[in-house]
């Protein structure tokens, strides 16, 4: 595979330039780059490979650039990461995500087909299944998504599903569980947690802190997507977790014992509008047929991050500005 040609959109973004990162560091030398650079891009994520990837600023939803790029590049495999998504925001103005997650990924698939791609990786959530009280979410569980953002990636697996019957489209798709780790951008709970603490204040947790999350380390979840997109199967959906559920207010206080301070350093804010209360997926399919399973545990995970974000204060802070707007 290292041979093929894979471009990676929203390359810039968190999830993504990790995926760049490791296919570069895998001995793939075939990488295009596409990232509109929004807030949440950022092209220091990638420093380490500079030099090592072709990249472009694009912004997905430009049918006529997206085209030019494909057929230029004669691409192979792409790796769709470029999204809104973070919820909040989503609550705040559904516009961007209509657009960029729906519109923008039908624009890539017309391109793919067009272009002839060989395979096409849609990188999903596990938030378009809903809520799940108890047990846990498989490949064949109904979509049932309850926040404005979660609805946009629905109905984008939706189109990756129709286009896979209706024209054969070489398409897979991936639903990972709630993601942390080296440069996520600090409006998601980890990372703010962090910022928080770097900036003197309280972290704010949601209700009383009672939803329930399966957190998946970064780098597990791009090594997932990578033994996916090598051997998965076209047409099949993959759930990508790590069975480490916990909830929001054990793992805000599990964080701070990693940083070393009080367990007080948090305060109950008023919750989400329609906050889901827990995710959780069965990846057995994933860990059975394509023999995948994390590699890193909460707590280790935790203290990588936490690490990194020490190491990282100057960029992290850089972005209070920003979060102090959202949470205002």
């Amino acid at each position: 595979m290292q041979f093929k040609r894979i471009l990676v959109t929203g390359g810039a973004g968190f999830i993504g330039s990790a995926f760049v990162r490791f296919l570069l560091n895998s001995g793939h030398h075939a990488v295009i780059v596409i990232d509109k650079l929004t807030y949440a891009g950022d092209l220091a994520r990638l420093e380490e490979v500079k030099g090592k990837y072709k990249f472009y600023k694009a912004n997905i939803c430009d049918k006529t650039k997206i085209d030019s790029i494909l057929k230029r590049e004669k691409t192979d495999i792409i790796a769709h990461f470029a999204a809104e998504s973070h919820v909040d925001r989503s609550i705040n103005d559904a516009t961007p995500f209509i657009d960029t997650n729906v519109k923008g990924t039908q624009i890539l698939l017309d391109a793919s087909r067009k272009n002839k791609v060989g395979k096409f990786i849609h990188i999903s959530t596990d938030e378009v299944y809903g809520e799940i009280p108890n047990g846990k979410f498989s490949e064949t569980s109904p979509i049932r998504p309850n926040s404005p953002y979660a609805a946009s990636k629905a109905a984008a697996d939706l189109l990756v599903q129709s286009y896979i019957r209706t024209y054969k489209f070489p398409a897979i798709i991936i639903r990972p569980s709630n993601n942390y780790g080296l440069w996520q951008y600090p409006e998601k709970l980890i990372p703010l947690a962090i910022l928080r603490i770097l900036d003197g204040s309280k972290v704010p947790v949601y209700g009383k802190g009672l939803n329930v999350r399966e957190w998946l380390y970064v780098e597990d979840c791009v090594a997932g997507i990578l033994k996916i997109m090598n051997k998965g199967k076209i047409g099949e959906v993959y759930n990508l977790g790590s069975t480490q559920e916990g909830r929001n207010i054990d793992t805000v206080k599990l964080l701070l014992k990693t940083l070393g301070v009080s367990q007080k350093r948090f305060e109950f804010v008023k919750d989400r509008l329609g906050h889901d209360i827990r995710y959780s997926l069965n990846s057995n399919k994933l860990r059975q047929k394509l023999s995948w399973k994390p590699e890193t545990k909460l707590a280790q995970g935790l203290r990588f991050t936490v690490a990194w974000s020490l190491k990282h204060k100057v960029w992290l802070k850089s972005k209070l500005k920003d979060i102090n707007r959202l949470y205002r």
